[in-house]
This record gives structure tokens, sequence and C-alpha cells, in this order.
């Protein structure tokens, strides 16, 4: 087993009077694939931009590769080596693959953009990702199909020397062939020694790909496991019941059967 890249260990988040996350413990390990599941409102998505320093947790410890550190903003994230892939994937259409993985961290000298540079390295990060479904650089995002413009948002956020990268729900409203060329992502990402996360409701693609199943029951950790000693009942019952046999949030004495 790797060691740990990123540890977070009882983190507690509120939103005024609601508690969202209770001493949440979650561990990312370079070459693995760690998802993150559990129902709607479990606290994946406040977990998740907590990590990437869009919330601020109220406490716990954060420890990248050992060291306790404190994450403030996106920033912060970013330059220990977090990137985070959101759904929604912020590509821009009017833009083409290369401008899009540059946006915001453009090169250039004297005040002039180095677009060969920024061509050139955009290629080699696809290329390092074996990703053979992109024709050229230069094409406009637009025109990608949805699996393309994954892939695409995936390379951007591998680009700047990332050691952990989160991936919310990658494979959503894809086709087949794209969810295939999807999901062998994922995994090179992992034999590359990132450490990857992988938010998703799709157990096949949960079960197919990660190494570990982390998951949260309303706002708690409920287990997180090898995937290799949970089955697909269990893990669907530690979404919907925080429990399973012996697996899961302990429950009080007192509780109600």
């Amino acid at each position: 087993m790797s060691e740990p890249i990123l540890e977070l260990r009882g983190i507690n988040k509120s939103f005024g009077p609601v508690h969202v996350l209770h001493d949440v413990d979650f561990t990312v390990r370079a070459g693995e694939v760690t998802a993150l599941v559990g129902d709607n409102g479990a606290g994946k998505s406040t977990l998740v931009k907590c990590i990437a320093g869009i919330y601020p947790t109220d406490s716990g410890e954060v420890l990248f590769n050992g060291e306790q550190t404190h994450i403030h903003g996106p920033k912060e994230a970013s330059n220990l080596g977090i990137e985070v892939v959101y759904q929604d994937l912020a590509l821009c259409d009017n833009l083409d693959i290369v401008q899009n993985m540059f946006l915001g961290r453009e090169r250039g000298r004297a005040g002039l953009l180095d677009e060969s540079d920024m061509e050139q390295a955009a290629r080699k990060t696809l290329t390092s990702l074996s990703v053979r479904t992109v024709k050229s650089v230069r094409t406009p995002v637009a025109s990608l199909s949805g699996g393309q413009r994954q892939t695409v948002a995936i390379a951007k956020a591998v680009l700047w020397d990332s050691k952990v990268v989160l991936l919310d729900e990658p494979t959503a409203a894809l086709g087949v062939a794209q969810t295939r060329q999807v999901l062998d992502l994922v995994r090179r990402l992992a034999e590359q020694g990132l450490g990857v996360v992988l938010i998703s409701h799709n157990m096949n693609d949960v079960f197919e790909v990660a190494d570990r199943i982390a998951t949260l029951y309303l706002g708690r950790m409920a287990a997180e496991l090898p995937t290799k000693d949970v089955t697909h009942s269990q893990v669907v019952e530690l979404i919907t019941a925080g429990r399973s046999g012996d697996l899961g949030i302990a429950r009080p004495e007192n509780a109600v059967v």
C-alpha cells in the first residue's frame, strides 16, 4: 500500500445551524483510485470543496505528503498539486484545446503569448495520457464530443504537475464508448502515480476502476475499504443506511432497529 498523499482527519463543516460534515476522515494514496460515494445530500460536494479550498473547514486536520497544511483558497490547493474536474467541466466553447488548458495560466515572454510552447505542452500532456481521440490541440472545444471534452478537462487538470485529481461524475451523460475512454484514462492517471478521487453514483464504474471505496452517509464517513473487500450490495447498503452487516457507522445502543 502506497503512502498517503492527502489525509483529512476529523473534518467538520457547518453552514449556519446545519452540520454537514461530521468528523470526516479521508485518505488519498499515490497510484490509487479512491471512489467517493454517497447519496444526494451525503456531503460529497462539500467535502470536495473543502479539499479544493472553496469552503474553509470549521475544524480538523489536513496533511499533504505527511505534513500538516492549511488550504485557505483554491490557489493554495492548486499550489499543493490538488486539481478538481467539476461535472460542468468549466471549458469555454469559443476557445480551442490549448487555449482552454492554459486559460488563466498562459505562458509568454515580454508581454507576448508563447503559442508554440503552450501547444507543445498541451500535446505532450495528451500524449502522456495516451489520448488518441483528439486529432489536433487546435480543435475548438465546441466541436468535441462529450468524451473528448471530459478528456480535455482531465488533461487540463494534470498539466500543472498535479499530485491529486478529483473527478466529479466524469462519466455522467456519456455513451458506452465514451465512458470506456474516460475510465481507461482514470486508470492511467493512477498508473502514473497520481492520487485519483472518483466521485460517482455509477457502481459499475466504481467497481471497475477504484482501488478503494469511501462511503459518506449523512455527512459521516460510513466506511473506507479496499474494493476487493466489499460487494456491490454492501456498498449500496452503506450508501442508503450507513451500515452493512459489521461494516459502517456504529449504531448507538439505544437506536431503534
